[in-house]
């Protein structure tokens, strides 16, 4: 199972609205995401600072990159960018952050 993690933003005033819109997200993005191998996948909101904290597990590289080109990401983009920092393809600014430490009993 791989593992990320990655740090985002919701613009200021938009909070209550970015919460709005994930409860809960669309079933077919949802459906996207099972589909492509997402076992896991939560979001954290600082509230102090408006970061956004993402945590997600799936089976494959190439299935977690498949997501970003299926048509309903590309909608859910587009409908999430007035409310965060986003790229040019509408995708949200996103940093990812390096795991250093992990610890799971089986």
């Amino acid at each position: 199972m791989i593992r990320k993690a990655f740090v985002m933003s919701v613009n200021e005033g938009c909070e209550a609205e970015y919460i709005r819109r994930h409860q809960p997200i669309w079933p077919d993005l949802e459906a996207a995401l099972l589909e492509h191998g997402v076992k896991t996948y939560s979001i954290f909101h600082h509230a102090q600072t408006r970061q956004l904290f993402a945590y997600v597990e799936f089976e494959s590289e190439a299935q977690w990159a498949a997501i970003a080109r299926t048509e309903v990401c590309r909608r859910w983009w587009a409908h999430m960018r007035e409310l965060m920092p986003s790229n040019l393809d509408n995708s949200p600014v996103a940093l990812e952050i390096p795991e250093i430490f992990h610890i799971e009993k089986s």
